[in-house]
């Protein structure tokens, strides 16, 4: 008995010392490690990283940009069967330890001590999970497992329960780049969190052990397994009846990649976002949540892919079949596996699907698309294929499927407007359009190419083209500037020039008819797009001149040709620095800067920019107020010129401007958030009457001219200009009312050319004329008034000089009124002219 109690005195002892010594140790611990452990005040609002997202102008999704998918959510609008999920998952005890199980870490340690050394199962809170994710690594160290623990005691100090729960679901990486549960239901299920089942939410909960090996996607069978044991634990702890339990059960697994939906088509415009908010805020903008709201409407966006897609489409089949994408000897045996493997390098571009052709013969094809759809092709669907030659010519009309597709061509198809499959192509060639507001400058839509997944190149900004005749209008405004009038006579006839650069040392330049028209009038040479005309009204108003006032339209002088194929249209611009061009004639001459973004928002919804862009604002009171006369703009106002075009050819590649942020003339206006500021003024760049004068020529290129396809929208608002290069290289059309300017561009990276016949008028124009009529349908006309100053005239249209009202040959022109005297004395001095020579006869 004495001995017992011997050893049971010195049992005590020896508890009690090693009780000692262990709290000994954890002080020592503690004193050693507590001046580094990280303040934990800062998880009372820590920042979640959260994406920067693109939305268009009403609200719809264009793009995320950040390599975390999070959708931040607040404890109180997480469902109750999620937490018992979870709870039951992971930390069944959490609303009742302090943030440390002592149990489990004893059950930790023995296991360390009977496995000799194994740190298999950590014990850890959720409290020290939270602990772990924001302020430690992974790395299984008994001196990372002690800090782990005194962080999650102090967290318990800092923050409730139901915060430290909050931090769990939102921080926890659950698989496929999502992090927390929000992101998680989202991908997984496509469902926010109140409308998963509790099945689900047991399979949610199931993924924060091993996310990236144990997820619905990956790996079904464990993930299910996993899933049915937490609904096992939700059913031993009461959150759920039995009969729940056996309905949760047996409910399958659903879930399948739910990529957030893309609302609105606009890739190139969100690269260009992700440019301007990066280079503003640098990297931490694609991780602080931001909202970026674009000045892009969705349905106008929508209407211009779909007329630039639309557009080379057509022109691609004009130009013929050029052959299956790949061609594969398929063995006789081949099956879908076989098939699938064939097209498995092969995705969907612009809404053409890959199909490969397992069986052809002259009446039929039969094209496999997958394991669950092949599509029989007859004739029809392949009428259009004529084939390819050249960019000049085709073949004839298909009479034989077969003599189209063969067995192990690789192809794509694509619905027509009945839902019926028709053979299809990739077009060869490029097309991009720009739209802006002429008020402001704001883009309605941008499209840089037919497919930006092929090619990121940003036409709509990045291109260096030729415009061709596009370029006239700014002509023939300085010329009006300089005292010519729509009704001066220049002369159509033939012309050589010396050029030293040319074998010969000739120049000279014709019309695209190679016909000439004599003299004629400055309205008709517009309206008939005469080149010779142009030449000729260059050298009489100067070529230095021209390049200066071609700055007013904010181009670079840097960009415009110190000779006479200006007149041509020879310098270097992309379709934005055209649109913006243009807009200048279409809000009353004042040069507006292009922008797309109007708002950011933080992750709280708070605005932290709204643009405030230089406007028209014609009817403003500062606009009235403002007595400053017509003149070139400021030297930051035009644009970047662009890198010479001979390099990019000659590489096979793109001209891209030399703008580095990629994204052309496009700003980011002032910031006025957090306050009113008055409007900002733009420059006003030339004059009114001008504006006007220029302005109803190019609305006779619409009405009677090279654009006069455009009439079919049944519009009396609306101005443009065709234009071609030599050998069709480009083909452009430029048009505007007052709400919106519009550039349309088409043509090849490489400067091949589009083919005999392929103007600007055939190429570009159905393109702009689709997008016009979609995005104006419905909208009462917009132009100009006709402002003081202008007077009508009947004139000889010979002569373009007044003349007598009785004049058979007599129509009306509009003139400056200073203009009218001088005119008028003019037709007078020539009527004396034609009367003494009259006179010399006899």
């Amino acid at each position: 008995m004495q001995i017992f109690r011997r050893l049971l005195r010195w049992a005590l002892i020896l508890a009690f010392s090693g009780l000692l010594l262990a709290v000994l140790a954890v002080g020592v611990a503690y004193w050693l490690i507590a001046p580094r452990l990280p303040s934990v005040a800062e998880l009372k609002n820590y920042p979640m990283q959260v994406p920067l997202r693109v939305l268009s102008a009403d609200g719809k999704l264009i793009a995320t940009f950040g390599e975390t998918r999070r959708i931040p959510v607040d404890i109180g609008h997480v469902p109750d069967r999620l937490k018992h999920a979870v709870l039951s998952a992971e930390d069944a005890d959490f609303y009742h330890h302090p943030g440390v199980d002592w149990h489990g870490i004893a059950r930790a340690g023995w296991h360390v001590i009977v496995t000799g050394g194994d740190k298999g199962p950590g014990g850890s809170t959720i409290t020290q999970q939270v602990a772990r994710n924001f302020f430690l690594s992974p790395e299984k160290l008994y001196s990372r497992k002690l800090t782990e623990i005194f962080i999650a005691l102090r967290i318990e100090h800092e923050l409730s329960k139901d915060q430290i729960l909050e931090l769990y679901l939102n921080k926890m990486f659950l698989g496929h780049r999502s992090y927390g549960v929000a992101a998680a239901a989202e991908y997984y299920y496509g469902k926010t969190l109140d409308q998963l089942s509790v099945a689900e939410c047991a399979m949610l909960a199931s993924t924060f052990q091993l996310p990236s090996a144990v997820n619905p996607i990956n790996s079904q069978k464990r993930a299910l397994a996993r899933r049915n044991w937490v609904l096992g634990e939700m059913l031993r702890h009461d959150y759920i009846t039995r009969a729940v339990y056996e309905q949760a059960v047996a409910e399958p697994n659903r879930a399948y990649p739910h990529e957030q939906p893309i609302e609105v088509d606009a890739p190139y415009l969100a690269e260009m976002v992700r440019r301007q908010v990066l280079d503003r805020f640098g990297n931490d903008a694609l991780t602080e949540g931001y909202v970026v709201w674009t000045t892009v409407p969705s349905g106008r966006q929508q209407a211009a892919l779909e007329a630039v897609r639309t557009g080379l489409v057509a022109y691609d089949r004009r130009h013929g079949w050029r052959g299956p994408e790949a061609h594969l000897e398929l063995p006789a045996d081949a099956g879908d596996a076989d098939f699938d493997r064939a097209l498995s390098g092969y995705g969907s571009v612009s809404g053409m699907q890959p199909g490969l052709v397992t069986a052809s013969s002259e009446k039929q094809a039969t094209v496999y698309l997958s394991s669950r759809e092949s599509v029989i092709l007859e004739l029809p669907a392949m009428q259009w294929a004529r084939p390819h030659i050249n960019e000049d010519r085709v073949g004839a009309a298909p009479t034989k499927v077969d003599a189209v597709l063969k067995r192990g061509d690789i192809i794509r198809l694509s619905r027509d407007d009945k839902g019926e499959w028709q053979l299809a192509q990739i077009p060869a060639a490029q097309a991009a359009l720009t739209s802006i507001n002429p008020e402001d400058g704001s883009i309605q839509a941008l499209v840089g190419g037919f497919n930006f997944v092929r090619s990121k190149f940003n036409r709509a900004v990045m291109a260096a083209r030729q415009p061709g005749s596009s370029f006239k209008p700014y002509l023939y405004s300085g010329a009006f500037e300089r005292g010519f009038t729509p009704a001066s006579i220049i002369n159509d006839a033939p012309l050589a020039l010396p050029d030293p650069s040319r074998p010969n040392g000739i120049w000279t330049p014709s019309n695209d008819d190679d016909k000439f028209a004599g003299p004629m009038r400055l309205r008709e040479a517009l309206v008939q797009s005469k080149n010779l005309v142009s030449v000729r009204l260059l050298d009489a108003i100067g070529v230095r001149y021209m390049r200066e006032y071609a700055t007013r339209f904010g181009f670079s002088q840097d960009a415009i040709p110190a000779n006479l194929s200006m007149a041509l249209g020879t310098a270097s611009v992309s379709p934005m620095s055209m649109a913006r061009g243009y807009a200048v004639f279409a809000n009353g001459g004042y040069l507006v800067t292009p922008y797309f973004i109007h708002q950011i928002d933080d992750r709280n919804g708070k605005a932290v920019y709204v643009a405030n862009p230089a406007r028209a604002c014609r009817n403003c009171q500062e606009r009235l107020l403002d007595t400053r006369p017509p003149g070139p703009p400021p030297a930051d106002m035009t644009a970047t010129p662009a890198n010479n075009l001979a390099r990019a050819g000659s590489a096979g590649e793109p001209a891209e401007s030399s703008s580095v942020d990629g994204v052309g003339e496009a700003v980011l206006p002032a910031d006025v958030h957090g306050g009113n500021a008055p409007p900002v003024l733009a420059p006003r760049v030339i004059d009114t009457r001008n504006d006007y004068l220029i302005t109803s020529l190019m609305k006779d290129v619409i009405l009677r001219g090279t654009g006069s396809a455009a009439r079919a929208l049944n519009r009396d608002d609306l101005a443009g200009k065709t234009g071609s290069t030599n050998d069709h290289r480009d083909a452009w059309f430029v048009g505007f009312n007052g709400d919106l300017s519009t550039a349309v561009w088409v043509g090849f990276d490489d400067y091949s050319s589009l083919g005999r016949g392929e103007f600007g008028a055939k190429a570009a124009l159905p393109i702009w004329m689709e997008y016009t009529g979609t995005v104006l349908k419905g909208l009462p006309p917009s132009t100009l008034p006709m402002p003081p100053g202008i007077s009508t005239v009947l004139i000889n249209r010979n002569s373009g000089l007044p003349t007598a009202a009785g004049d058979p040959d007599g129509i009306n022109e509009m003139f400056k009124v200073e203009d009218v005297d001088r005119l008028r004395s003019q037709a007078a001095q020539q009527k004396e002219q034609d009367q003494q020579h009259a006179y010399d006869i006899f």
